[in-house]
């Protein structure tokens, strides 16, 4: 029978031991290509080149819904909450926002609003998820509510300057947050201490239940349960047949800004700690 390869192996001399080709393929693929191939996937040995894509994904609400970040990502995310970039990022939004309340020819009828969510909004709570794992350990809403309870919240400061420069403006500003009504008070209190004021109402989930235990002078179905974006939604609606004309949106997810009875103009700030559908 005719050899099909020849006898000698061209990598194997008579001096010097047999050379495997795997650390030198692995070497070339990693070198031209910045990846290994495992378990079918491509996994890229940056991990900085992978988390900015994946919060790409996340802004731009391509990721869909997600729970917790992806481990590798946790300093990532640590690095952009905590330094420049969140802050430049959250000031063009503002600056963006400006630009367009500006073009808005203002009524004398009062009817002219910008709808604000609070959390990662107007308030950071970033001294809470610094304690954990900046969105990397599953949502606790008890240690959370712990938190929203000691109003010590700061205020965004790109967010806070867009409120006052709105004010200026004459737009009646809402605010429209998924927090319960139960947490009027503490919320309040953290506005205000965070150096909002004077807005035209404070939107929160109504739980009919509430009326008879904290004396809420309110009726009709409860709120609690719905996901954000029909909850939201149905309110900025309400506002509508109020007579209200929303001019502009502000918040961090995108269930705060779709839907329906969305603004004329929605400008979402950067979060990838957490999603809320």
């Amino acid at each position: 029978m005719k050899q099909r390869y020849p006898k000698h192996n061209f990598l194997a001399f008579p001096s010097m031991p047999k050379v495997s080709l795997l650390p030198i393929l692995l070497f070339y693929l990693i070198y031209t290509t910045g990846e290994v191939v495992s378990d079918h996937r491509k996994i890229r040995i940056d991990d900085d080149v992978y988390c900015e894509s994946w919060r790409f994904s996340v802004e731009t609400n391509d990721a869909g819904y997600w729970s917790t970040i992806p481990a590798r990502c946790v300093q990532f995310v640590q690095d952009y909450m905590t330094g420049d970039q969140y802050r430049y990022d959250s000031e063009v939004v503002a600056e963006n926002s400006v630009r367009f309340a500006k073009t808005v020819e203002i009524s004398d009828s009062g009817s002219d609003g910008w709808v604000f969510d609070i959390d990662e909004t107007l308030l950071s709570n970033l001294p809470y998820y610094q304690l954990h794992g900046f969105g990397s350990e599953t949502f606790d809403e008890e240690s959370f509510d712990s938190w929203v309870d000691l109003a010590e919240a700061p205020a965004l400061p790109a967010s806070l300057s867009l409120y006052k420069e709105l004010k200026q403006l004459g737009f009646k500003i809402f605010l429209l947050t998924g927090r319960s009504e139960y947490q009027r008070n503490v919320t309040e209190k953290n506005l205000l201490y965070a150096g909002f004021t004077n807005w035209e109402r404070l939107i929160l989930r109504y739980q009919a239940m509430l009326q008879y235990i904290y004396r809420i002078n309110k009726v009709g179905p409860s709120d609690q349960g719905k996901p954000a974006i029909i909850y939201k939604s149905e309110k900025r609606s309400d506002l509508q047949h109020e007579g209200y004309r929303i001019h502009g949106s502000s918040g961090d997810q995108w269930s705060d800004l779709l839907g329906f009875a969305v603004a004329r103009r929605s400008f979402k700030l950067p979060n990838p700690m957490y999603y809320i559908s």
